[in-house]
C-alpha cells in the first residue's frame, strides 16, 4: 500500500509507542489521527503538520463502543475514510494473581482487548465496502510467554493475537489485512522508571542484551501497512526473547 495521502488512526498515540508510530506514518506522507482519553493540546499536532500532512486530535475512550464509533465518525469527517487503523491503546494493572481483584482484571481486558474489538468492528464496515484497508494490533511478548504478576495483561494481549488471526481470515477476501505486533522490552516512559536492578534482570532475558526503541516498533507498523500480501501474522520485535517459544 502506498502510504502517501492515506488516513491513519492510531489509538493511544499521545506518547510512547503510539506516538512514534504516528510520527513514522506522517514522515511517510500519511495523514494521522492522534488519539487519547484526555483532551489533546493542539500544539501536539505541530510536529506532524510540519511534515506537510494533515493531523487531527480526537479524544475518547476506546473501551466504550459508542465512543469508538463517534471517534471514527469524527476522523472520517475531518480527513475522509480511515485507510489504516492501529490499535495501540492499552494499560497495565500488575498484581500477583492471588492479590488481583476482579476490577484489576476486567479494566485491563476492557481497554486492551474490548477496545480493539470496538475500533476494529466499526472501521471494518467502511474498509470492507472499499475492499481496501489495513489493521495493525499491538499485542505483546507477554501475550506469547505470560509473565508473573501480569495475568490480566497477558490474557488481554493473547486475546489480541487470537482476535487478529480470526478477523484476518474473515476479511482477507475483501482485501483488508489484519496483523499484530508483539513488542518485548521497549524504551518508553514506563521502562524509564524501572530500577537499575529490574532493568538488568530484564536485559538478561533478551538474547540481544538491550531494550528496543519505539522507532524500531514503528518501523514494523510501516512495514505491515505497506505489505499487501501479508495478513494474520504476529511479528515479535523483542531482541530474540520468543525465538524458542
Amino acid at each position: 500500500m502506498e502510504l502517501k495521502g492515506k488516513n491513519v488512526f492510531i489509538t493511544g498515540s499521545t506518547r510512547g509507542i503510539g506516538h512514534a508510530i504516528a510520527l513514522a506514518f506522517a514522515k511517510a506522507g500519511a495523514n494521522v489521527v492522534i488519539n487519547g482519553r484526555s483532551v489533546i493540546d493542539t500544539k501536539a499536532l505541530e510536529e506532524f503538520t510540519a511534515l506537510g500532512v494533515k493531523a487531527v486530535a480526537i479524544s475518547g475512550d476506546v473501551s466504550d463502543y459508542t465512543s469508538a464509533g463517534v471517534m471514527l465518525a469524527q476522523a472520517t469527517e475531518a480527513l475522509g475514510s480511515v485507510d489504516i487503523l492501529v490499535n495501540n491503546a492499552g494499560i497495565t494493572a500488575d498484581k500477583l494473581m492471588l492479590k488481583m481483584t476482579q476490577e484489576d482484571f476486567e479494566k485491563v481486558l476492557k481497554i486492551n482487548l474490548t477496545g480493539t474489538f470496538n475500533m476494529t468492528q466499526q472501521v471494518l464496515k467502511a474498509m470492507s465496502k472499499k475492499r481496501a484497508g489495513a489493521i495493525i494490533n499491538l499485542s505483546s511478548v507477554v501475550g506469547l510467554l505470560g509473565n508473573i504478576g501480569q495475568a490480566n495483561y497477558a490474557a488481554s494481549k493473547a486475546g489480541v493475537i487470537g482476535f487478529t488471526k480470526s478477523v484476518a481470515r474473515e476479511v482477507a477476501n475483501r482485501n483488508v489485512r489484519v496483523n499484530a505486533i508483539a513488542p518485548g522490552f521497549i524504551e518508553t516512559e514506563m521502562t524509564e522508571v524501572l530500577s537499575e536492578k529490574i532493568k538488568a534482570l530484564s536485559v538478561a532475558q533478551i538474547p540481544m542484551k538491550r531494550f528496543g526503541t519505539v522507532e524500531e516498533v514503528a518501523d514494523i507498523a510501516i512495514f505491515l501497512a505497506k505489505q499487501e500480501y501479508l495478513t494474520g501474522q504476529v511479528i515479535a520485535i523483542d531482541g530474540g526473547m520468543t525465538m524458542n517459544a
